[in-house]
């Protein structure tokens, strides 16, 4: 899915992302608190998702609040992980400059040396859940003269309606 955050001087960002579960309370994804979407959300925690599908012509966005889930979630999702995707968790100053590869490469000699067998969640890395507000469905139709719902959240309420494409 993409993700699209917004900084506290408006700046947007967006990046493909991997949606790792959803259920009725939102859409749950992980990453290093202190990346650039980290740090976006913790000054304006909204978000908008998009998942496109170009040979159905079809995408859903969504759009709401973002709130981090609770580090048992986070604990237990992290441990799921291959061995190497937890020790990167550790290696990563995700989104910010390095000197090159090499560094890289030092780092993760360094953390398998740390933690040569059980590798716990980093305190800056974790997960979390888009509480959805904003459903569009869009669906693609001859001539431009597409389809689109879009379901409101109003407190427990959703509304529907129909716009024009």
């Amino acid at each position: 899915m993409s993700l699209a955050t917004v900084d506290a001087n408006g700046r947007p960002s967006l990046r493909t992302i991997l949606l790792r579960g959803w259920d009725r309370h939102g859409f749950t994804f992980f990453t290093n608190y202190e990346s650039r979407k980290g740090r976006d959300i913790a000054e304006n925690p909204r978000a908008a998702l998009l998942f496109f599908w170009d040979k159905l012509s079809r995408q859903i966005r969504i759009e709401g609040s973002v709130q981090k889930i609770t580090p048992d979630e986070s604990d237990a999702y992290f441990q799921s992980r291959p061995r190497g995707h937890r020790l990167s968790a550790w290696v990563s100053a995700q989104s910010r400059p390095i000197g090159g590869r090499d560094e890289l490469d030092a780092r993760m000699s360094a953390i398998e040396a740390r933690y040569p067998g059980e590798v716990p969640r980093p305190p800056y890395w974790g997960g979390y859940r888009v509480l959805p507000e904003r459903f569009e469905f869009w669906q693609g139709r001859p001539n431009r003269l597409h389809d689109r719902l879009v379901y409101s959240r109003d407190g427990e309420l959703w509304t529907v309606e129909r716009l024009a494409p």
